[in-house]
């Protein structure tokens, strides 16, 4: 029986709590417009909400409102979205995620890849076409040329696209994703400025050229989502840290396999992790542990932070430019974050205290993934569903959370907003298919445009618009227009040595440094010594800047002239050896030469305690931790389970080498915690950790890494051969030398504990 309530609002006049998920055309909202009955009805209950009813139930900031753009029947389960240049979203539907708390029927091929359309113009899209169906859990699409990437684990597919039909489909990496489960595989596939195609939670890069698809090595990044700012910067996250990024373009300081953490990527960006939902978010996986929810039982902290965006619409005022959004399905709201430039160095913090730019009382209200729009607005893609916590960590106090507000069902609902300034009419910007246009818009105001300006000339080739992209470079005053026109050229294929010369001469650094990594598409045999020549003559100018840029792009020299390369290097080196970014950009070019550079160094700087010595001193260790790794394969015969669970759990955090995972988690190689007592091992696979935890001497604790790590004790599909396996896969390798651990041991260990629910802190395991 469906239950009518009347209100006192001018939004809605009456509210449906449905039993179903229902489509609803009304679209607008700019605050919480519901009685304090009705607000209590909804937190208590958690009943599914009709698209407008869900918007009655959203406070945003003063000066803002959502609209609906899109609703359930005409899409189900979004987790990610693509614009063309017609304005239609390409959406991805995640349908089997989670169908109950077992995760029964994950595998069922129901996911799609669909097309809307505003065709009557009001805004909101009325038609659905299908794109592609039978989809097993597909996670992330990019339109490039005339196809659409797909990435359905563990294969990224190419697919061209014939009248917006599926037409050939071209496999593109067999491994896109190898191992981890749903919360822990790649995705994204963002177009950079630099015309490659990067991801969360992955090591690879892509770009097209030509019929083929070239794959490169790049920097392990964030776990869920993915956004740059106007100059290409990567800005992600995982999911209890904010905001993380890199202060460097993404294509540098990826070269040197030894290295592990280069300074500069990966940085703790917004060190605030505080949330403020304005509901009880009891349903999160640790909801009850101590200081996980307030005294109001809110989550204090991110747990599911996710789909950061840089915002560079235009639409929302100075203000809010290059401001990142940041997504928390777990507490039902979008945080707002401020950046600082500081030379290439970028702080952040959180735009209020105590409140969010948008919060929401509807607890099947879950953002995952923010977009700029080509009207300018910041659209939100809702999952709307009640269960978000993946199946390999659900824990049986989320589970029992999940059965009591009925939280499983329905699957069917999803939905897409956008916020816009309140009261603002917004209109998309159709792309114009006279390239001549598209150069003129690589000014244009809004980020989007921008980049699918600078995209449509790239993937239509015209290369013949190369004299207009030139004269941006030359008489243009915006270091943005300049960046895209020439990474526009750059994407064309006839950048030159030419255009780059003046700009390394620019006023501005950042145009300077966009020059620099451009540099290697374009030093050849003909042009490197003038190349170096403009490098030594920055050095010599205290261009301290661009210098991190000069240290990093060495090896475009040393391809045609390694002694020219070489006094570059120590040039550098011997100016600035306090400074670590410069030294870890250094370090990245010479791969297997450490030893060599790091006595030429000892030379002239025998000082054990400056930064260039000790960032050396690291590399080393790092070198050494896999010196004696084991015959992998071997070990996987021994404990077949053993390896494939490290694959889907450990590896995601604890990174392939065991080595840890920056922002993620520590070392399993050689950690005292692993090779040590196995009561304590055992005890931390089933229950989990929580808080610092020192290995070999080094303390980690969050955010330099997860504040937890989850236990395995509320996975229906470990056993306890299982859970032995897999410690016995991780004491026996890389350079770890133990015993194995025993099902009976890992029985002995449950029993001591039966009932537990809560991780271990070091403390405890220390006392046992």
């Amino acid at each position: 029986m469906i239950k009518k309530i009347i209100y006192s609002f001018p939004i809605a006049a009456v509210l449906f709590f449905s039993t179903g998920c229902g489509e609803d055309k009304t679209s607008s909202t700019n605050g919480l417009a519901i009685d304090k009955a009705t607000q209590k009805k909804i937190i208590a209950e958690a009943p599914v909400l009709t698209p407008q009813e869900s918007l009655s139930a959203m406070k945003t900031e003063n000066g803002f409102e959502v609209k609906l753009v899109a609703s359930e029947p005409l899409i189900s389960a979004p987790v990610a979205l693509n614009f063309d240049d017609k304005g239609r979203i390409w959406a991805l539907e995640m349908q089997g995620y989670m169908p109950d708390t077992a995760g029964h029927g994950e595998n069922i091929p129901d996911g799609k890849v669909i097309i809307l359309e505003d065709k009557n113009g009001d805004g909101v899209m009325d038609d659905r076409k299908v794109f592609l169906d039978s989809l097993v859990l597909p996670r992330a699409l990019c339109l490039v040329e005339n196809g659409l990437l797909v990435a359905e684990p563990p294969k990224l597919w190419y697919v061209e696209i014939n009248n917006d039909r599926a037409g050939k489909k071209i496999l593109v990496d067999s491994a896109y994703t190898v191992g981890g489960n749903v919360e822990h595989q790649p995705n994204g596939l963002l177009r950079g400025i630099d015309n490659w195609i990067y991801n969360a939670n992955s090591t690879k890069r892509y770009r097209k050229k030509g019929d083929q698809w070239l794959v490169e090595r790049t920097h392990q990044r964030g776990q869920w989502g993915i956004s740059q700012d106007d100059f290409g910067r990567l800005y992600y996250n995982n999911n209890s840290q904010n905001l993380i990024g890199d202060y460097f373009l993404p294509a540098l300081g990826s070269g040197n396999e030894n290295q592990r953490g280069v300074s500069g990527y990966n940085v703790d960006i917004v060190k605030d992790n505080k949330v403020y939902p304005i509901r009880p978010t009891t349903g999160v996986n640790r909801g009850y542990m101590e200081k996980i929810l307030d005294d109001s039982s809110r989550l204090v902290e991110f747990t599911a932070a996710c789909g950061p965006l840089v915002y560079r619409g235009g639409l929302f005022g100075k203000a809010y430019h290059e401001n990142v959004f940041v997504a928390e399905p777990s507490a039902n709201l979008i945080k707002r974050n401020i950046l600082e430039e500081k030379g290439y160095i970028t702080e952040g913090k959180q735009a209020y205290s105590g409140r969010e730019f948008l919060a929401s009382i509807d607890e099947r209200f879950r953002p995952v993934s923010l977009y700029d729009g080509p009207d300018g607005a910041m659209y939100v893609v809702d999952m709307y569903r009640g269960i978000i916590q993946h199946r390999t960590y659900l824990t049986d106090y989320l589970k029992k959370e999940i059965i009591k507000r009925a939280l499983s069902k329905p699957l069917n609902c999803g939905r897409i907003y956008k916020v816009i300034p309140a009261g603002k009419t917004t209109k998309p910007v159709l792309m114009p298919h006279d390239p001549a246009e598209l150069v003129h818009l690589l000014g244009y105001g809004n980020g989007w445009v921008r980049d699918k300006a600078q995209q449509m000339l790239v993937d239509g080739k015209y290369t013949s618009l190369a004299p207009e992209l030139r004269k941006n470079l030359k008489e243009s005053d915006d270091p943005v227009t300049i960046t895209h026109s020439l990474w526009t050229l750059e994407g064309l294929g006839v950048l030159q040595y030419e255009d780059l010369a003046p700009l390394l001469k620019h006023a501005d650094w950042r145009v300077r440094a966009e020059a620099l990594a451009a540099a290697s598409s374009v030093v050849k045999a003909n042009n490197y010594k003038q190349f170096a020549a403009a490098m030594q003559q920055m050095i010599a100018g205290n261009d301290t800047l661009t210098v991190p840029y000069i240290a990093f792009q060495l090896h475009c020299i040393s391809a045609f002239s390694q002694s020219m390369a070489d006094e570059l290097w120590m040039s550098i080196a011997g100016k600035y050896p306090d400074n670590r970014y410069i030294a870890d950009a250094l370090i990245s070019n010479i791969e297997k030469k450490e030893n060599i550079f790091y006595k030429k160094i000892q030379a002239i700087e025998p000082d054990t305690n400056l930064v260039i010595n000790r960032r050396f001193e690291k590399t080393f260790a790092d070198i050494k931790k896999n010196e004696f790794n084991k015959n992998i394969s071997l070990l996987k015969k021994q404990f077949p389970k053993g390896a494939q669970v490290f694959q889907n759990i450990c590896k995601t955090c604890h990174g392939d080498d065991g080595n840890g995972l920056p922002s993620l988690a520590p070392p399993l190689n050689q950690s005292s915690w692993v090779v040590g007592d196995k009561r304590k091992l055992i005890a931390i696979a089933l229950y989990g950790l929580t808080g610092p935890v020192t290995v070999n001497n080094k303390t980690y604790k969050a955010p330099e890494i997860s504040g937890e790590m989850p236990g395995m004790i509320n996975n229906d599909e470990l056993g306890e051969e299982d859970i032995a396996q897999v410690l016995s896969f991780i004491r026996k390798n890389w350079s770890n030398k133990a015993d194995a651990v025993s099902a009976g041991e890992v029985i002995k260990v449950k029993q001591k504990f039966n009932g537990r629910q809560k991780p271990f802190t070091i403390d405890e395991l220390n006392a046992w």
